[in-house]
């Protein structure tokens, strides 16, 4: 399926066959795979449900979400970017903020989020579009799009301010020695590159080990992430079709790119919709790899099953 030049070889197989599209509408993004539930996606200003048996339904109406994970207790949390805020949401439909703001100021469009093995929340908080109304400045009146980080007791975090350009996706390794992050930024000039750092035992980034994985250069760059249980790291990238003059498609980059766990492209399946989002494990035996892309929804066979937070 590799398509990319500068492609290592893969230790061993990474997909075991095609992409197979599933629904043309509701998927935008953040996909989470429930047991019981099926697959969650935002999409359409709605959290919707596919159900194990690939009905459609709106799960929650309204939600204004992007990023959805599932946390240990059963909890839906939520990037809720129309409102600025980080929500869990309970199994009968209860919601809690977990954050608003930060040192008095609104964030700017909560976008995804990862969880460590100690119930760590970190979320990326990057600003798309207009951004008069951004509150988030340092002293000098830069504006800040950081990676913060939630603490079981509820304290809050900011662990990234500048080190990454405009943070989109992020995960943290189930042993949580490192964090990934997808840097998007979607202005002409701007980075389109995977970083990795080392993590401290406290959950505070190493600044010094950040290392440049892979730069998408001119074309649309990585958003959503995940990993399977060899470690291997799943991005969702690229464009079909260009956005000039800020992102270009020549040739065709759209797709989810897999990384080595020593960081090396080993593999990458193109997705024929713009734009690819995110992805997701699920399925019986975990090795369906779910791809949102464009509002339509796509899935991949994978060898090796994806890690999930148990």
């Amino acid at each position: 399926m590799l398509s990319i030049g500068m492609v290592a070889v893969a230790e061993e197989a990474v997909f075991t066959g095609k992409p197979t599209l599933l629904q043309e509408h509701g998927a935008g993004e953040g996909p989470v795979w429930h047991p019981e539930l099926g697959l969650l996606t935002s999409g359409e200003g709605n959290i919707n449900r596919r159900d194990l048996a690939g009905n459609m339904s709106v799960y929650r109406k309204g939600a204004g979400t992007n990023g959805l994970l599932f946390d240990r207790q059963g909890g839906l949390v939520v990037c809720d970017n129309v409102r600025r805020q980080i929500t869990r949401i309970l199994p009968d439909g209860t919601a809690k903020v977990l954050t608003d703001s930060y040192e008095g100021k609104k964030y700017n469009q909560p976008n995804d989020l990862t969880i460590d093995s100690k119930n760590r929340i970190y979320f990326t908080d990057p600003q798309y579009g207009d951004r008069s109304g951004m509150e988030m400045r340092d002293s000098d009146g830069r504006a800040i799009e950081g990676v913060y980080r939630i603490d079981p007791d509820g304290n809050v975090a900011r662990i990234l301010t500048h080190e990454v350009d405009r943070p989109n996706g992020l995960i943290v390794t189930p042993d949580d020695e490192f964090l990934y992050v997808a840097d998007n930024n979607n202005a002409l000039g701007g980075a389109r590159k995977l970083w990795r750092f080392e993590l401290n035992g406290d959950g505070t980034p190493n600044l010094p080990s950040q290392t440049l994985l892979y730069d998408w250069k001119t074309t649309r760059g990585p958003d959503g992430m995940k990993l399977d249980q060899r470690g291997r790291l799943y991005v969702a990238a690229g464009l079909n079709q260009p956005h000039l003059p800020q992102e270009t498609a020549d040739p065709p980059t759209a797709g989810i790119y897999v990384f080595s766990t020593a960081g090396k492209l080993i593999d990458f399946v193109a997705i024929p919709r713009d734009e690819t989002t995110n992805c997701a494990f699920g399925g019986d035996a975990g090795k369906t790899l779910f791809v949102t892309a464009g509002g339509s929804l796509w899935s991949i066979p994978t060898a090796v099953a994806g890690y999930q937070i148990r």
